[in-house]
């Protein structure tokens, strides 16, 4: 069944499949009130297995943290990429999700024939393109792609967290937590908060 949306009518599951090379892509951080949600894109080199990939969601942070510099040193090429907080506010998260997954895939050194992304819904790309859902758990690529973008937005609540530490970044990443929720309400949006998700327009003047 070919798979369309309104970012992409055209692209969908491929009818063949053109050799060449494979990109896997996934993002982070959609679902966060603060921050970029950023994307990455992998392409394996078959030559160089690496074990142990798995949807980022279901590892440890060190098991992520080991697989993240194995993933880099490893693959033929890779790319994470971000939309800001601006971007998000501006675009809506879908788009701006499409964004950091386009900008992903344009940063590859090497150029895929053909991109698989990870859920139902892939972004406009000059080469075919395929979601695949629940792709994090069936493709190597994808696998790796899920963990370079979670372990690089984890770095980047670290940055959050160093700059604005009365909002706990470093322990709830910027999810909607109790604690998140109470300081926000106490301490207002600070910069990184993405002011178009209901809970911090609830709180910004």
């Amino acid at each position: 069944m070919r798979s369309r949306h309104s970012s992409a009518p055209e692209q969908g599951a491929l009818d063949w499949t053109p050799p060449g090379l494979v990109a896997g892509v996934d993002e982070a951080g959609r679902g966060p009130l603060a921050g970029p949600v950023f994307a990455a894109a992998v392409i394996l080199d078959e030559l160089q297995p690496i074990a142990g990939l798995a949807d980022s969601k279901v590892l440890s942070p060190a098991r992520r943290a080991r697989l993240f510099d194995e993933i880099r040193a490893k693959a033929l090429c890779c790319c994470v990429a971000e939309a800001s907080a601006e971007e998000i506010d501006r675009l809506n998260i879908l788009q701006a999700t499409m964004l950091a997954m386009q900008r992903a895939v344009a940063g590859l050194r090497l150029k895929p024939t053909r991109v698989l992304v990870d859920g139902n819904r892939i972004p406009v790309l000059p080469m075919p393109a395929e979601a695949i859902v629940k792709g994090d758990a069936k493709v190597q690529a994808i696998s790796a792609a899920s963990i370079l973008a979670k372990v690089a937005r984890d770095l980047f609540c670290e940055r959050m967290h160093e700059s604005h530490p009365q909002y706990g970044f470093l322990a709830h990443k910027g999810y909607p937590t109790p604690e998140h929720l109470a300081a926000l309400r106490e301490h207002g949006a600070s910069p990184w908060h993405r002011r178009s998700f209901a809970p911090v327009r609830e709180v910004c003047p």
